[in-house]
């Protein structure tokens, strides 16, 4: 993991590898050429004022994450400072936006893969400022290099930026301490879903993928029980051993238990954890496999939120619940046309394998239900669907309660995941009518993303506040890295559980 300090030092006598400061474009009204962020006062004036001069000479606009390299001026002692742009200087009276910092700190730290260290000068106001930049930082210095030889025999493999110094910030101030703190707890974290969702399904097994949840819980105080086959047998969820049932590597159910002394508010969340799908019997095409290592990003980001609360002692009690199996096509696997007696006794009638992901997840929100928690937030890579409504980078927020929904648009909208509502049309519900069982699995094609919602509202709590995230977009990133995310596993929707917890914690869920 990249270290981080908060320093005071000089730009200009700060031994480092290289200075970042921000530009932005200038507002129309202006000139509406490159203007040179705060923060970056010390290094412009280096350069006689003619900073934002010689980067336009060079071809910088000030861009959302543009990077432009140039040496440093005489008597620093940093060889090279690179300029990362913000995107448009901000209106009169108003700060530069705190994702606007997070995605310039993630592209300088990217473009400064192989440094030992760097030193940033963006703008900071507050420690709001600091936490942003710093979370922004090492987020973008993220490197999965567990299977490259290059990275473990000294090769020709580039390790991520070593070391972090924020500079402008205030590093015996309480409020600043506090930000990066945080930020470090919540990117460490983030990070481990991240190394989660790139490691091969040849390793991440259910089994395996619940020995590292017991290992960070019992680590950091966090109660834990995992359910093998025996258990989730006698427990009768139906769900995830039918979805299990086809593989070699058996199922499991991972309860994580984070409590406080002085919480009066429990929020379950529920992840979807399948570590690889095939499909089953309703095999994928080709083309369609290569990824889906990634389908259990939703458990990774239950995990990484509940032992992120542990770490920042949040006033509320946060249960995790770890839905694990893997997907495949044998003799033994669910077939379409088969009937799952699910945990809470409903039943459902298997029309597409592939549609699996609901069916573990109903058994652990059935199961999350009992304990009557205030709400209940699941996260999964669900459908297809959602993804061809809301793209790639955005996931889709469905809930039994508007407020609640809203107020979880809201906190995402504060860490900077974008998101989006979606609704829950009650006359699709019809489609997944079965003449054989409960429900069916499966229902009307057009609407999938929101069928798949109203399947999982099925087997919430009678009067438990709910809400599903389809993280399905989000969650693995095939094109290029941008910002802070990287290519592969992106950890989505783990900030916005913190957030969620932190906000619960402090009196507001919604």
């Amino acid at each position: 993991m990249t270290a981080l300090t908060l320093s005071t030092a000089a730009a200009s006598g700060l031994r480092a590898d290289a200075i970042v400061v921000g530009v932005a474009k200038g507002a129309a009204s202006k000139s509406g050429g490159l203007v040179v962020a705060p923060g970056a006062e010390a290094v412009d004036k280096a350069y006689d004022g003619k900073l934002a001069a010689v980067l336009e000479t060079l071809g910088a606009s000030g861009g959302e994450g543009e990077v432009t390299k140039l040496p440093a001026p005489s008597g620093f002692k940093a060889p090279v400072v690179l300029a990362v742009g913000l995107g448009p200087v901000p209106e009169k009276d108003e700060s530069y936006d705190p994702e606007a910092l997070r995605r310039a700190a993630g592209a300088a730290a990217r473009a400064l893969t192989g440094a030992k260290k760097a030193a940033f000068a963006l703008p900071v106001e507050d420690s709001g400022d600091a936490g942003a930049i710093a979370e922004g930082a090492l987020l973008g210095a993220y490197s999965f290099d567990a299977y490259k030889e290059s990275a473990q025999d000294g090769g020709n493999g580039k390790a991520p930026l070593g070391e972090i110094a924020l500079l402008g910030a205030k590093p015996r101030d309480k409020a600043f301490k506090a930000a990066v703190e945080r930020a470090l707890a919540v990117t460490e974290e983030l990070n481990r879903a991240r190394d989660l969702v790139n490691t091969p399904p040849n390793d991440l097994t259910p089994e395996a993928f619940a020995a590292v949840a017991s290992a960070a819980a019992k680590e950091h105080g966090i109660k834990v029980q995992v359910l093998d086959e025996k258990a989730l047998v006698k427990g009768g969820f139906g769900g995830i051993l039918g979805v299990g049932a086809g593989s070699e590597a058996p199922p499991r159910l991972v309860k994580l238990s984070y409590t406080s002394s002085k919480a009066d508010k429990h929020l379950a969340f529920v992840g979807k954890g399948i570590t690889y799908d095939s499909g089953g019997i309703s095999l994928k095409p080709a083309g369609h496999n290569e990824t889906m290592k990634c389908d259990m990003a939703g458990a990774a980001a239950v995990f990484a939120a509940v032992v992120a609360a542990a770490r920042l002692k949040l006033d509320v009690n946060v249960t995790g619940w770890l839905a694990l199996a893997e997907n495949m096509p044998s003799g033994s696997a669910t077939r379409p046309g088969d009937v799952l007696r699910m945990y809470s006794g409903k039943t459902v009638e298997v029309l597409n394998t592939d549609a699996e992901g609901r069916l573990v997840l109903a058994d652990a929100i059935a199961k999350a239900s009992e304990e009557t928690p205030d709400a209940i937030v699941d996260v999964a890579t669900l459908t297809g669907a959602m993804m061809l409504a809301l793209g790639n980078r955005t996931f889709g927020i469905m809930a039994n309660d508007d407020a609640f929904r809203t107020t979880i648009h809201e906190v995402a909208g504060e860490v900077g995941e974008p998101s989006w509502p979606m609704p829950l049309p009650a006359d699709l519900k019809k489609g997944m009518d079965s003449p054989t069982a409960d429900i069916a699995n499966m229902g009307e094609r057009m609407g999938g993303g929101l069928v798949a919602g109203l399947f999982l509202q099925e087997f919430v709590g009678e009067g438990i506040t709910w809400a599903h995230l389809d993280i399905a977009g989000p969650a693995f990133n095939e094109a290029g890295a941008f910002g802070y995310t990287p290519k592969g596993g992106t950890g989505s929707a783990v900030r916005t559980l913190v957030r969620l917890a932190e906000r619960t914690a402090a009196g507001d869920l919604g």
